[in-house]
């Protein structure tokens, strides 16, 4: 089964991963500056340890896999570096504490680490899909928030994750078993969304 059915037979966690009120915010400008903050800050985090899991995976997976891991793994590279820059102009705090939200994705990473490569690059699949269509569906975002919406909808990010999606159905045999762990991934992402938005 191709990986991409997976996200059909989820519809309700995928709707809530990508259709958040933190994202609606970010549309229509009624987003708080330090909501988006916080949430930058953490996901700037989030992507460092991304990277950790992903260099692993690289090691690890079968040679069909690894130039996708490779691209990727060095986007990610440039990255933390964008986020340095903004963190350096909106006067943020890159080390500020990790939230418990960013610190549970950190933890599911982990357990992502000791699965079998076509399951954990299924899940790195989710992962990055998930990221592109949620802030596709910002998209174009507020004046404020536009650059940051289009930073993050490119379309070599897309044709990244697509390249990503060809390298894990080659290496999956069944994928039912992965419905769990893509829910755990969508249900990552909703939390990482909440943090942000706190109480508001």
């Amino acid at each position: 089964m191709p990986v991409a059915e997976l996200l059909s037979r989820l519809p309700g966690h995928w709707r809530a991963a990508t259709r958040h009120r933190f994202l609606d915010g970010v549309r229509d400008g009624t987003l708080p500056p330090a909501a988006f903050d916080r949430w930058l800050v953490q996901d700037a985090h989030f992507v460092a340890d991304l990277l950790w899991f992903q260099a692993r995976l690289l090691a690890r997976a079968p040679r069909e896999a690894q130039p996708v891991l490779v691209a990727g793994a060095a986007a990610l590279v440039d990255e933390l570096a964008w986020f340095d820059d903004q963190a350096a102009r909106r006067g943020l705090l890159a080390d500020a504490p990790r939230q418990p939200a960013t610190a549970a994705y950190t933890t599911l990473l982990g357990r992502l680490d000791t699965t079998e490569p076509p399951a954990a690059l299924t899940a790195l699949w989710a992962i990055e899909r998930v990221y592109l269509e949620a802030w596709s569906s910002a998209a174009p975002g507020a004046p404020e928030y536009a650059p940051f919406v289009a930073h993050w909808t490119t379309p070599k990010f897309a044709a990244y994750i697509k390249d990503m999606e060809r390298a894990a159905d080659r290496l999956l045999a069944e994928a039912e078993p992965l419905e769990a762990l893509v829910t755990e991934v969508l249900r990552a992402e909703v939390a990482f969304w909440d943090m942000a938005v706190g109480g508001l």
